[in-house]
């Protein structure tokens, strides 16, 4: 027989090459499978009996040899109130499912009351939550009830636990106010710079709170818009207000003493009352009260004020460099002259700055190279190789996004090699008949002892797998043979119920009999020279008086099986 299921499964094996999901592990008890390895042929993924796969139904199939699953939990009764049935199962899983011993026994059902006659049930609903929200429409609302029936009977309580219904409200929501985009800057409210005056001409741009109005007739009124209406800003790159000069005092009479502009002889006076600047127009009349000597003077230039500084040429600071803003100035206050040449202004006419007060990029994650796939790490069947990358090239910084996609990949290595099969124990088989060791000699009903021997096979051995744990093939007791053999009895407990049968219909019902103990004072509880412990065989005629069937045996009905398909 082994050899015919060593057979089975290696044609098994053969004829089939259904690409399947394979799974590294099998829960006998869940029937699932766990640790998905890849798709491969179902007759490779089957060489590892620890293995299993998912069939075309979604299903999980064992690909060990076939074994029962334990049986499960007893199902809760299947009426609230009054006799009823409950079941439990179990699943016969593996190759060649059929040949679990008592395959067809995988379903049994036994008795029940219904406790729940005097249930709560639902108990009332509670008030309705706020509306979700409070203005405009298409706002809800819900309510709640909890039942009161205990965990086995809230069968009871059948429905929702919960409803909703839509809540219009009356009344309109706020509208909140945005800024128009703001207008271009006026012209400056002067032409020039005056020293006279710590004022300097500016500029100005605006806005309105009309993109859209706020509301003014809900409740509440819709908000105003945040911010100013209006800029101001500086008109700093305009050059100084010139200073008209005016005379000095006369000074004693002289020899011209200038090599440019106007010399005089004999009294001069000096423009200082004030000195002309920024182009302001020079005193008007005589230096000198005699001769006077003129030459044009060359006019040196004066740099203007500096310009406010202009934006970031960046909002932010990227990995490789510093963003920077600048401002300007001319020499044009006022602009060196040409005949004869005057000095030009010194120093730059700009001025770069880093903007290290921003915040740094966002940098995203970008992912590193595939490592190379890890060996095979199984010797038999198939296993799975990985590969893994890093999201290090860059890391994400400053809030950047991490690397999109998977950080693991696999692949399935097949080995071609089955994995060994250990061998499982199978049922005991009946015991044989208690025959004498004396051959032809008959002890049954009789006070010789003899023996019986029952036996047990190692089943489902392959690919050089372990032998069953335990060399005991063969097992011997000691007996008296009294099967049909009349005994006076006593009468004992009652044998345990029997499960349901049928498993459907309204003829269901189990069974119970009552033990009557036949009584072997006359039989050596021990037999031979060794003194073992005697054991008796077969199903003795025993006689514990007359009595009512009733007495003896008992039937209970299972009532509200299922109907039958």
């Amino acid at each position: 027989m082994e050899a015919l299921l060593v057979l089975v499964l290696l044609l098994v094996s053969v004829d089939r090459s259904e690409c399947v999901r394979c799974f590294a592990r099998f829960d006998l008890t869940a029937g699932q499978c766990d640790e998905e390895l890849g798709e491969v042929d179902e007759d490779d993924c089957c060489q590892n009996p620890h293995y299993g796969y998912e069939t075309a139904d979604g299903a999980c199939q064992s690909c060990g040899p076939p074994a029962w699953s334990p049986w499960s939990s007893w199902s809760q009764c299947n009426v609230l109130c009054g006799d009823g049935v409950r079941q439990r199962k179990r699943t016969c899983f593996g190759i060649g499912e059929s040949q679990c011993d008592e395959a067809e026994v995988n379903l049994q059902m036994e008795p029940c009351n219904g406790s729940c006659c005097s249930t709560e049930g639902w108990g009332l609903w509670l008030d309705w939550s706020p509306c979700s929200v409070t203005c405009g429409g298409g706002g809800v609302r819900k309510r709640e009830r909890v039942c009161s029936s205990s965990p086995e009977c809230r069968l009871a309580c059948s429905g929702p636990s919960q409803e909703t219904e839509t809540c219009p409200t009356k009344n309109p929501c706020p509208v909140h106010g945005g800024w128009s985009g703001w207008s271009g800057w006026s012209d400056c409210t002067g032409t020039c710079i005056s020293d006279q005056s710590r004022d300097v001409p500016s500029r100005h741009r605006y806005r309105s709170c009309s993109n859209p109005v706020p509301s003014n007739t809900t409740v509440p009124p819709g908000d105003t818009c945040p911010g100013d209406s209006i800029q101001e800003q500086q008109c700093s790159e305009l050059p100084n207000c010139p200073v008209d000069g005016s005379w000095g005092a006369w000074s004693p009479p002289g020899p011209c003493s200038v090599t440019c502009g106007e010399g005089l002889q004999m009294s001069t006076r000096t423009c200082n009352n004030p000195v002309p600047k920024y182009g302001g127009r020079f005193c008007e009349g005589p230096s000198a009260k005699t001769h006077v000597c003129q030459s044009p003077c060359p006019v040196d230039g004066f740099w203007s004020s500096w310009s406010d500084w202009g934006e970031c040429s960046t909002s932010c600071i990227p990995q490789d460099r510093v963003p920077t803003r600048t401002r300007q100035r001319s020499c044009s206050n006022p602009a060196p002259s040409l005949k004869p040449p005057g000095r030009p202004c010194q120093g730059d006419d700009h001025q770069v700055d880093n903007c290290d007060h921003l915040p740094h990029c966002p940098v995203d994650g970008v992912w590193g190279p595939w490592s190379p796939f890890t060996s095979c790490p199984v010797t038999c069947g198939v296993g799975l190789q990985v590969s893994v990358r890093n999201c290090d090239s860059p890391a994400p910084r400053h809030g950047g996004k991490p690397c999109a996609g998977e950080r693991r990949q696999t692949i399935v290595c097949t080995t071609s090699v089955h994995c060994p099969v250990n061998g499982v124990w199978s049922e005991w088989s009946p015991w044989t008949v208690c025959k004498s060791p004396h051959v032809g000699r008959d002890i049954r009903c009789k006070q010789s002892g003899g023996s019986q021997i029952r036996e047990r096979r190692c089943l489902h051995r392959a690919h050089n797998g372990s032998i069953c744990s335990g060399d005991q093939l063969t097992d011997r007791r000691v007996c008296y043979n009294v099967d049909k053999c009349p005994f006076k009895g006593t009468w004992e407990g009652w044998e345990p119920w029997t499960t349901c049968k049928p498993l459907c219909g309204g003829n269901s019902k189990r069974v119970r009999k009552r033990f009557c103990k036949p009584d072997y004072s006359g039989y050596s509880p021990t037999i031979g020279r060794l003194k073992e412990e005697a054991t008796y065989a077969g199903t003795p005629l025993a006689d514990c008086g007359f009595t009512a069937v009733a007495d003896r045996y008992q039937v209970q009905p299972c009532l509200n099986a299922p109907a039958c398909p």
